[in-house]
């Protein structure tokens, strides 16, 4: 193996994609579609409201229509019109609702007759009004002074805070979220998804242009194939781990150092009680516990230091891993439509890892979460999944141990194809085929 021809050929793969305008403009772009992904479900909530509709009541009970509360959304206007006559005659409302005469006895007897498509929140909405003030009707049946005192009285809301006791017997332990986890680990499984599939193909891409440009030929004389493959890996990985390293320093600066100046002093003052495990830190800042985890979480510079060192090993270790397989399938076709096939046995694996997420989401510490997360071929997925649970160390590292130990095994039997593929023209090798390409002799 030539170092120097190596690094030749990690110097031209890196300087080659880094001075393309795609990865400048995908480098600055990945941090705001987070953003904007995290932010688009409330924005899409907001300007995806319609107008207030209309809804004509009829209600011989004269339990529920007096109660029912307009909105936004809904507005209610009682009509002394009959079901038949409102249906034919106020055509120009949304519907007409109509309230059983026996509501409180038969509380299915409720029909709205829409005059255009409804949905499941106006649906939701209707019938959660009327379930409330059936059961406050019912209520009053038992002659209870005060009641509407009482039932706002009772009205509790209870929010948990989660301390890991494995991790220390201290009162001034941090609490953890389970949200601001399931959250994260959604993210960073999904970005290690993406790093997986577009970094690898982009290697397998590179190889069937070279190959049919008759590059890799004028290349080969020079250079070893094997030399020649591990660079073109190694040079790309550079540019992925270039990229994660600018996604870090920019969210670690906007997490620690902007974040902190546009938050409330007070907000910011529960954050850092909270960072130190005051007890009452919840109650801090008039927010809730869940907000306020989470604002600790993106402000602690520890954790999300730890969080980016393991995002860099793992990225590193999945994309060496996938991108030799496929190197190898690139340098055994000639286009990219005959390595659909090939590249089948490739990407599924990466799927199934993005499915076991939701495995990890339920149970972190599960048999399936946990062999999946040593398993190589979906260890980096699952796994970043699994790091903001803050799961032992020792399966980290067992599981980096094993992701680059597979990597390691995959070069070697990764070169013995390409050596032989990449003077292979006109032919699309079998599964077959494969194997007896890595049984030939050096």
């Amino acid at each position: 193996m030539s170092t120097s021809n190596i690094s030749l050929i990690i110097q031209r793969e890196f300087n080659e994609r880094v001075r393309k305008k795609s990865f400048i403009i995908s480098t600055i772009l990945m941090p705001v579609m987070v953003i904007a992904l995290m932010v688009a479900p409330a924005l899409i909530m907001e300007f995806s409201k319609g107008e207030q509709k209309r809804i004509a009541v009829i209600d011989p009970s004269g339990l529920v229509a007096p109660q029912l509360a307009s909105d936004e959304e809904l507005r209610f206007e009682t009509t002394d019109l009959t079901p038949d006559e409102a249906r034919r005659q106020l055509t120009d409302r949304f519907g007409v609702l109509v309230i059983g005469a026996d509501i409180l006895r038969n509380p299915n007897d409720v029909r709205l007759y829409a005059n255009s498509s409804s949905s499941m929140t106006i649906e939701s909405n209707i019938t959660s009004q009327i379930e409330k003030i059936l059961e406050t009707e019912k209520l009053k049946a038992y002659d209870i002074e005060n009641l509407d005192r009482i039932l706002d009285e009772v009205k509790t809301s209870v929010s948990m805070q989660t301390f890991r006791n494995d991790k220390s017997q201290e009162e001034d332990s941090q609490a953890q979220s389970s949200t601001v986890a399931t959250v994260a680990g959604y993210i960073l499984g999904f970005v290690l998804y993406m790093f997986l599939l577009i970094y690898g193909s982009m290697v397998m891409q590179s190889v069937i242009e070279e190959k049919n440009n008759r590059v890799l030929e004028v290349m080969v004389s020079s250079v070893r194939p094997f030399d020649l493959m591990l660079g073109k890996i190694l040079g790309v990985a550079s540019v992925a781990v270039v990229q994660v390293l600018i996604w870090g320093v920019l969210i670690v600066a906007a997490g620690a150092f902007v974040l902190p100046h546009l938050m409330p002093a007070e907000a910011m003052a529960g954050v850092q009680a909270l960072q130190q495990g005051a007890p009452d830190a919840a109650a801090m800042g008039g927010m809730d516990p869940e907000a306020m985890q989470a604002l600790a979480a993106v402000t602690d510079l520890g954790y999300i230091l730890r969080i980016f060192v393991c995002l860099l090993l793992f990225v590193f270790g999945g994309y060496l891993l996938y991108s030799a397989m496929f190197a190898a399938v690139g340098s055994a076709v000639d286009n990219v439509q005959d390595a659909s096939q090939l590249q089948m046995p490739i990407t599924l694996p990466i799927i199934l890892a993005l499915l076991m997420m939701l495995a990890v989401i339920k149970d972190p510490n599960s048999q399936m979460a946990f062999w999946f997360s040593v398993i190589p071929f979906t260890s980096p997925v699952v796994m970043m999944a699994r790091i903001p649970y803050d799961i032992p160390l020792w399966e980290i590292l067992l599981s980096l141990v094993v992701l680059y130990a597979s990597f390691a095994a995959m070069v070697w039997f990764a070169a013995k194809i390409y050596r032989v593929g990449i003077f292979m023209y006109g032919k699309k090798p079998t599964l077959k085929e494969l194997l007896k390409w890595v049984r030939y002799k050096s």
